[in-house]
């Protein structure tokens, strides 16, 4: 059977493909750089790297729980929803270094590839609810960010 019709490779080509673009946004520049504020709202690229693992490793949590049939939590019910989420991660990522960020992101996503490659492939086709959460908390997600830093790169060489 050929890559194209197996549900897991095209997944993972996809998730890949969104994870080396979102690299690419901020690729080159120094650290310096990657912790100017200003790239989305006050966040840094380095804010925005945070703001990627944590919601792989939200993914890694729930994941499983939908594919055993259950429901994970609304966001509303457990933190008065995403943006107060986000807040209350971002506070708890404050004092992580760059470079610890950094792993986190390497450590997190490289968990998150090897789970999705042991996932059985029903569960990976388009229109469950798994590939929905999988698609929200990843390959989705990480466009927003790429393109938020690379209009910001834009803006910066433009001044």
């Amino acid at each position: 059977m050929g890559t194209t019709r197996d549900p897991a490779a095209r997944l993972l080509a996809t998730l890949d493909a969104a994870w080396a673009d979102f690299h690419a946004s901020y690729a080159g520049l120094s650290d310096d750089e990657l912790l100017e504020p200003g790239v989305s709202g006050d966040w840094s690229i380095r804010d925005i790297m945070a703001h990627v693992s944590w919601w792989e490793e939200e993914a890694l949590k729930h994941l499983p729980v939908i594919l055993a049939g259950g429901r994970p939590p609304r966001y509303s019910d457990l933190y008065g929803g995403i943006d107060a989420f986000n807040a209350r991660k971002a506070g708890e990522w404050r004092g992580l270094s760059l470079a610890e960020v950094r792993h986190r992101l390497a450590e997190t996503h490289d968990r998150l590839v090897a789970y999705l490659q042991q996932v059985p492939p029903d569960h990976l086709k388009s229109g469950t609810r798994f590939r929905r959460r999988l698609r929200l908390d990843t390959y989705g997600h990480y466009p927003l960010h790429t393109q938020a830093i690379r209009e910001w790169r834009t803006r910066r060489e433009s001044h």
